[in-house]
């Protein structure tokens, strides 16, 4: 067997995984299908570039499209960060949630 002088063992730093989905979606949901509160979590918007493109967004997990029905409510506006369901007279604005801080002292400054 041949070995050379500089084999040594690799050891991999952990770093975190940009596509891993946000904590919220592993939250545990109630009977309602939401996380606790009893209110939906929107959790992604895709909206299209072009004009009259597909708008689609994800709400507790069900895929829905603009003018769908979710849980008695219509699916009456998409933007980028925020989707309104409608109800009779009441409107729900579900909004993305921001991404979790940074922890303190992860080493991660921001420029000025």
């Amino acid at each position: 067997m041949l070995t050379t002088p500089f084999a040594r063992p690799a050891f991999a730093q952990a770093l975190p995984d940009p596509t891993r989905p946000p904590a919220s979606l592993g939250a545990p949901l109630d009977a309602t299908g939401s996380a606790g509160d009893g209110l939906p979590r929107l959790q992604s918007v895709l909206i299209a570039p072009r004009a009259g493109g597909r708008q689609v967004a994800v709400i507790d997990g069900e895929t829905v499209r603009l003018g769908d029905m979710f849980k008695g409510a219509r699916v009456a506006r998409m933007r980028p960060s925020e989707v309104v369901l409608v109800r009779g007279r009441e409107r729900q604005v579900l909004r993305l949630e921001p991404a979790p801080a940074e922890p303190a002292g992860s080493g991660i400054a921001r420029a000025n």
